[in-house]
């Protein structure tokens, strides 16, 4: 699924399903650093509680383990987000406009506000 750390491959060389429909965009390091940013917490809490360390400590151990669990967990996330596109059939979002500003006929009087727009530019 991928040619490297985070790219995503053109298609999958064992069955050739095409990845274009894929695109995860941020996400998975959305949902990563929210997962770990509590987690890191509730353990940064624990150890600052407990061992009560300066913070040249923390420097040393804190961001480097929250680092490395955030590239730990990224491409399971990403790899992920990208099956569940597949599995929902995701695509490009595609808007109709039913407001005043193009050809929507969902509000009420739509259809005879057209008619007068028309009638008025024609004059």
């Amino acid at each position: 699924m991928f040619k490297g750390y985070l790219s995503l491959r053109e298609s999958c060389p064992e069955c050739g399903l095409d990845y274009k429909f894929a695109d995860p965009a941020d996400g998975p390091a959305f949902f990563v650093m929210c997962a770990v940013g509590v987690v890191g917490m509730i353990a940064f809490m624990i150890f600052e509680f407990t061992v009560h360390p300066p913070v040249w400590v923390h420097f040393l151990v804190t961001f480097p383990v929250l680092a490395a669990m955030c590239l730990s967990v990224l491409r399971p996330f990403k790899g992920w987000m990208v099956s569940e596109q597949y599995f929902h059939k995701a695509e490009e979002a595609t808007f109709v406009s039913v407001g005043k500003h193009g050809e929507g006929y969902g509000w009420r009087g739509q259809a005879e506000r057209a008619a007068k727009a028309a009638a008025r530019d024609k004059d």
